[in-house]
């Protein structure tokens, strides 16, 4: 049993490029999130996973001066770029039992103690997929998926549509074919926007990476909407931003909504 957590990440938003590599207190946003996941019990590795253009370059350079492992592959079929990586780590591994945690390079507040307990669920439950995002009761920016290289072979194989080969696990979501489960927060928090996608919502991180940042202390997701709530205008800085606008957008495209 081998947890691999593949975070992927590219230069190109068209929001708010190069938002990944954007600097709070002289760290790059990436930087925040791979330290969060890696404070992760269960991840057994990480991969960053970004396209072969030229523009992703400086990720990949981000990656080799801080030794992670880096994979490039297909800019626009990110279903395909995590199947290769997932294969090419599995058989050059010897991996017989391997389980994939998707995380996007957007979340720079992950929490790692909710990849944990979403992974604990997934192993306990016995399903080929978990995740936080069936149901959302969690903040953006705190998605979680676990999901077998089985699924994923099997997504990537049958997989159609050009919104199902975008978002990774969208085909296995909407299949029958595959069991899952949703794991729930205590509360619902769903309303609250903790990802990177907009100007503004850069403006909220960077207020909670400067907050917390000089503490050099550990802090979940409930850590920070208890700061929020003690700091209204923090509050209101991106609330007018629909979750999932890229999701929607892609299923326009294909006729399906």
């Amino acid at each position: 049993m081998f947890n691999l957590a593949i975070l992927q990440a590219r230069m190109g938003s068209k929001r708010l490029p190069n938002k990944v590599l954007r600097e709070v207190n002289g760290k790059p946003l990436l930087e925040y999130e791979y330290s969060r996941i890696m404070d992760s019990q269960q991840i057994n590795k990480i991969i960053i996973a970004t396209s072969t253009l030229d523009n992703d370059n400086p990720i990949e350079g981000f990656a080799k001066k801080r030794r992670i492992e880096i994979f490039r592959g297909s800019p626009e079929n990110v279903l395909d770029r995590y199947y290769e990586c997932a294969k090419h780590f599995r058989e050059n591994n010897s991996v017989e039992e391997l389980n994939i945690v998707r995380i996007t390079g957007d979340c720079p507040l992950i929490d790692p103690v909710v990849i944990d307990e979403i992974i604990t669920s997934y192993l306990r439950m016995g399903v080929d997929y978990a995740s936080n995002t069936l149901t959302p009761t969690y903040p953006d920016g705190m998605d979680i998926e676990i999901f077998s290289f089985d699924a994923l072979r099997n997504a990537h194989k049958l997989a159609k549509y050009p919104s199902d080969k975008e978002h990774v696990t969208l085909f296995i979501k909407n299949s029958d074919m595959f069991t899952k489960y949703n794991h729930e927060a205590e509360s619902d928090f769903s309303h609250f926007r903790l990802t990177v996608d907009e100007e503004n919502d850069f403006k909220l991180i960077k207020a909670i990476l400067e907050y917390y940042g000089p503490r050099g202390e550990k802090y979940t997701y409930l850590d920070i909407i208890s700061m929020m709530t003690k700091n209204p205008d923090l509050l209101t800085i991106n609330s007018t931003i629909s979750r999932d606008e890229g999701l929607q957008k892609s299923l326009k495209m294909d006729g399906r909504i």
